[in-house]
C-alpha cells in the first residue's frame, strides 16, 4: 500500500506544479511514461522482494531499482546526451539491457546480481566514454557534464553490487 501509494502521489505532483507554475507543463504522454515507469518498477520492485532471500538482496534490488528508474525518468525529462531528443540517449537502453540479461542468465541470484550490478557500471563508463571521444553530445553536452550526470548513477550500480556481495547467500567469489 505504502508503495504504490507513493508511486500515485509522485503522479500528483506534476499536477499540482501545473496549478502553480506554467515553467512545469506535462502532456498526457508524459503522465502515461511517468505511469508507465512507475508500474513497472513497482512491479519489478514486488517481485524482487519476493524473490530475494535475503535483506541485503533486497536492498540490492531495491537499490538497482531506484537507478534504473532515475536513469529512465532523467534521459526521458532532459536527456543525458544532450536533450532528449538526441537519439543517443537510446543507447542508456542498453546499459539497463546488459545489467538485466547478466542478471536473467543467473537466476537473479546474489552471485549473478554482483555480476549484474558491475556490468552495468562497465556498460555506463564505457558509454561515458564513447560519447566524449566521439561528442555525442556536442555542443549541448559538455565532458565535465556527461562525466557528473552518469557519475551519478555509480553509487547505485555499485552499491547495489556491494549490498548484493554482502548477502549471506554468496556461494561463490564473483
Amino acid at each position: 500500500m505504502i508503495g504504490w501509494g507513493s508511486a500515485a502521489g509522485l503522479l500528483l505532483l506534476p499536477v499540482v506544479a501545473m496549478q502553480l507554475t506554467d515553467a512545469v507543463r506535462w502532456t498526457l504522454g508524459d503522465f502515461v511514461l511517468a505511469a508507465l515507469a512507475l508500474g513497472v518498477t513497482g512491479l519489478a520492485l514486488e517481485l524482487a522482494l519476493r524473490i530475494a532471500p535475503d535483506t541485503a538482496s533486497r536492498l540490492g534490488f531495491a537499490l538497482a531499482l531506484a537507478g534504473a528508474l532515475l536513469m529512465v525518468w532523467i534521459n526521458a525529462a532532459v536527456g543525458i546526451i544532450g536533450p532528449s531528443a538526441n537519439d543517443a540517449n537510446l543507447l542508456y537502453g542498453f546499459v539497463l539491457l546488459m545489467g538485466l540479461l547478466t542478471a536473467a542468465l543467473g537466476n537473479f541470484q546474489p552471485v549473478a546480481m554482483v555480476r549484474a550490478m558491475l556490468a552495468t557500471a562497465s556498460a555506463q563508463v564505457l558509454l561515458t566514454v564513447v560519447a566524449i571521444v566521439v561528442g555525442l553530445g556536442q555542443p549541448e553536452t559538455s565532458a565535465l557534464e556527461l562525466v557528473a550526470v552518469n557519475g551519478f548513477f555509480m553509487p547505485f550500480w555499485l552499491g547495489s553490487a556491494l549490498l548484493f556481495r554482502l548477502s549471506p547467500r554468496m556461494t561463490e567469489d564473483p
